[in-house]
């Protein structure tokens, strides 16, 4: 109760603070979009220069931003466009003030955008936040030429790459289940393609990606570690463009445009890999070759969508996503076939009330599902693993004036999980078995928090999130407060704390420790509790070298209970007592994150360093609930040191060189120390059985990897276009995938003497070319 008490009495004083005061302010707001498109420009800072007031705008372009009454200059701003400056008279009533902003020519413009950015990422009360663009990201050298949002994001401190090549995300210590993925609202359970190589994000429909590390919105719940919230682009209001590109692997085309000028646009995007059409090819011409082995079918592909209307008071929109990925072989005894993927689609409503009030809802569906068939001779067996979600939302944004912006809302989600469904079955009736569960479960969520600008000098967030799940007949909830703070100590150097209270009430189960696509998300029950987590941090912010830098430097510490993990050969595959595998235990992290970043000149780029532990501890009543008897040890994702670097340079109008260099702490694994021989069969050659003691005690080697690039722009007859040169591991280093072991025969005796570690390494030097067009 006295907990209970303590967050009741944290919402009363936020609704306190939440109360207009008696000075006399008043509200513009409105919104901030390109000229010529009308795209809505999603973090576009604008500011009062002379009040040391800005704000940044939503994933609808809009901004509110509260004054005192008398004169002021507005400017707006947005990387990669010339700043708008407006004056406005504040005399009583507020006013909705627009902008649209012309995309720059690389000349004087680019100056101010930059500095007005920069100066409002330094006065922002998010910390740990990290934004990108489709711009951003194609720029940058890319394996098989493939642009990937997320491994751009990997690029960033206090985030790490699940292994060689993959695009999964292990942030400040937090597992791959731990990152709440969004795109348009809209939950994605498995952002992956080529089994984690890409991610399922076609940068031609997205507009931007923004990544929570730390100091999280009370809006959001239901992971610990991180939010990855993806916009999608909205079409073009002037006419039809055209745009896409043709790489090694696969190719995309997106074409959006206007289908009521001015009201209502649309974007449809596709993108495909064609290597199987290469493969299928080279099995035809080989198939009467003695000893040939086929090469597996595999390809991918995935299609988005988006409609919006925009009226007086309302906007509409409808967004989607469809993508799969195939996995097959064929012969005359054996078939296999695998399938993957992910569908989402989601309506929003955004409705304005007055100039004060606004809400957005939305209902949306969202699942992830796999399905293995497999035959053999006249047996045959199918597998599935899905989860379906149904989710309904309300937002609401009220600017309360007097430096207060108030933003509430609630949100319910029915789940249904499918985990490990097998069927098998022979075509004579003679064999027939089948297994697997379903679970039904709903969570709730419902918050309220204050944006307060208390003085030039100093802004807080403050909220309260309440949440809920049911399933199997048990309800847990939860209060989980936020609050972070950023003070000016100058013009130029401000410095932000964070707190954060996070519940997780669905779990990831991995039958290994790569992200795999036969990785399955199971609800917490009556046996299985919810994991929570709670993160503090504390950061400085500096801008130097007359605008063209600037440097953050954060240090963060995260408690984690409930931490999922499997007792020693657990079954994991096809069992439907799973939760007998399960233990739980407790995890920390702590570390610190350095990064400096150049905005401005022809040479730009990062420097991002991350020092960090992470450690997790299963100390149950008895052995069998213990992993290392109980002590504390390294996760997989510990890494000590991780280094990017990642420079862009404008060598003229129309070529561009880029490079981007990574260096990471090797991963910790677990190998075996001994083995024993077990003769289960008499006259046969005795099973090696491998002998293990304490997990993650081993680490691989180091990891580090040079990516080179360069955009050459074109002079089409129509549009834009360009050739993309990138070379991925440019000094050829070969870095471990995974270590096996390989016997030691002595030949004269025809026995085993020994065992030698061999390491497998996926990606030598890689080169590419893809050609981008736009008209």
């Amino acid at each position: 109760m006295r907990f209970k008490n303590q967050a009741f009495l944290f919402l009363y004083l936020m609704l306190f603070l939440s109360l207009p005061t008696i000075a006399q302010t008043q509200l513009v707001q409105g919104y901030v979009r390109a000229e010529g498109n009308g795209e809505a420009l999603i973090g576009a800072t604008v500011t009062a220069p002379e009040m040391q007031r800005g704000t940044v705008t939503d994933a609808n372009g809009f901004y509110s931003l509260s004054l005192p009454e008398g004169e002021h200059t507005l400017q707006a701003s947005y990387i990669g466009y010339a700043a708008t400056t407006r004056n406005i008279i504040l005399r009583g009533n507020s006013q909705s003030i627009n902008f649209a902003l012309l995309p720059y020519s690389n000349e004087l413009g680019e100056v101010k955008v930059e500095s007005n950015t920069l100066r409002q990422r330094l006065n922002d009360t998010r910390m740990s936040v990290d934004k990108l663009t489709s711009r951003d990201a194609k720029l940058l050298p890319a394996l098989f030429g493939e642009v990937d949002l997320i491994k751009t994001l990997q690029l960033k401190p206090g985030v790490q790459s699940s292994g060689e090549g993959t695009s999964g995300l292990y942030v400040r210590g937090g597992g791959p289940d731990q990152n709440l993925v969004l795109l348009d609202d809209a939950v994605i359970y498995n952002a992956s393609h080529l089994f984690g190589f890409f991610s399922v994000f076609n940068p031609d429909a997205v507009k931007s990606v923004e990544l929570y590390k730390g100091g999280f919105p009370a809006q959001f719940g239901g992971r610990l570690s991180s939010v990855v919230e993806v916009a999608m682009q909205e079409g073009n209001n002037e006419g039809i463009n055209v745009n896409g590109g043709l790489g090694l692997i696969s190719s995309r085309l997106s074409v959006d445009g206007p289908i009521v000028k001015d009201k209502a646009t649309f974007i449809v995007s596709g993108r495909r890999t064609y290597v199987d059409i290469f493969t299928r090819q080279l099995n035809r011409l080989n198939e009467d070759t003695e000893d040939y082995n086929p090469i597996p079918d595999y390809y991918f592909y995935d299609l988005n969508g988006k409609l919006n209307y925009k009226g007086e008071n309302d906007e509409l929109s409808l967004s989607g996503y469809y993508g799969r990925d195939f996995f097959g072989f064929n012969d005359d005894d054996f078939t296999f076939g695998f399938d993957w993927g992910n569908t989402m689609g989601n309506l929003r409503w955004r409705h304005k009330f007055n100039n004060n009030l606004y809400a957005t809802t939305s209902l949306g569906t969202s699942s992830y599902k796999y399905n293995i068939n497999n035959k053999i001779d006249i047996f045959s067996f199918k597998l599935t693993s899905d989860i379906e979600d149904y989710t309904a939302k309300t937002d609401f944004d009220w600017f309360v004036g007097k430096g207060h912006t108030l933003k509430f809302g609630l949100m319910a989600t029915r789940h249904f999980f499918t985990v490990g469904r097998l069927n098998f079955d022979s075509e004579d009736n003679s064999q027939s078995f089948s297994s697997g569960n379903d679970f039904r479960a709903t969570e709730y969520g419902a918050y309220l928090s204050d944006d307060y600008t208390v003085n030039a000098q100093l802004a807080l967030n403050y909220g309260l999130r309440v949440s809920a799940f049911t399933s199997g007949g048990k309800t847990y909830s939860a209060l989980e407060p936020r609050v972070s703070a950023k003070y000016n100590l100058s013009e130029s150097t401000s410095i932000k704390a964070s707190y954060a209270s996070m519940k997780q009430y669905i779990h990831l189960v991995a039958n290994s420790g790569a992200s795999l696509p036969t990785d399955v998300w199971y609800p917490s029950t009556p046996n299985v509790k919810p994991q929570q987590s709670q993160q503090v941090a504390l950061g400085a912010n500096r801008i130097f070298g007359k605008g063209r830098y600037i440097l953050t430097n954060e240090v963060y510490y995260k408690w984690m209970h409930n931490q999922i993990d499997f007792r020693d050969g657990a079954n994991l595959f096809v069992n439907d007592n799973l939760e007998d595998e399960f233990l739980f235990g407790r995890g920390r992290s702590y570390g610190n994150e350095l990064y400096i970043e150049k905005v401005k000149g022809k040479t730009t780029g990062w420097l991002g360093y991350t020092l960090s532990w992470t450690y997790r501890k299963f100390d149950g009543e008895n052995g069998q609930e213990q992993i290392n008897e109980g002590r504390w040890f390294p996760n997989r994702y510990d890494r000590r040191h991780d280094i990017s670097l990642v420079i862009l340079h404008q060598l003229n109008k129309r070529l561009s060189l880029t490079g981007s260099f990574v260096y990471g702490t090797g991963q910790a694994v677990s190998l075996p120390v001994a083995r024993f021989p077990l003769q289960d069969v008499e006259g046969k050659d005795p099973n090696i059985i491998p002998i293990y003691e304490d997990r993650n005690t081993f680490r691989l080697a180091a990891y580090h990897r040079l990516d080179l690039g360069a955009v050459l722009k074109l002079k089409p007859k129509r549009g834009e276009a360009d050739l993309t040169f990138s070379v991925y591991n440019a000094y050829n280093r070969r870095n471990p995938y995974f270590i096996y072991f390989e016997q030691i025969k002595d030949r004269t005796i025809n026995e085993t003497v020994g065992f030698q570690a061999k390491q497998v390494s996926l990606f030598p030097l890689i080169p590419s070319v893809t050609y981008n067009f736009k008209f």
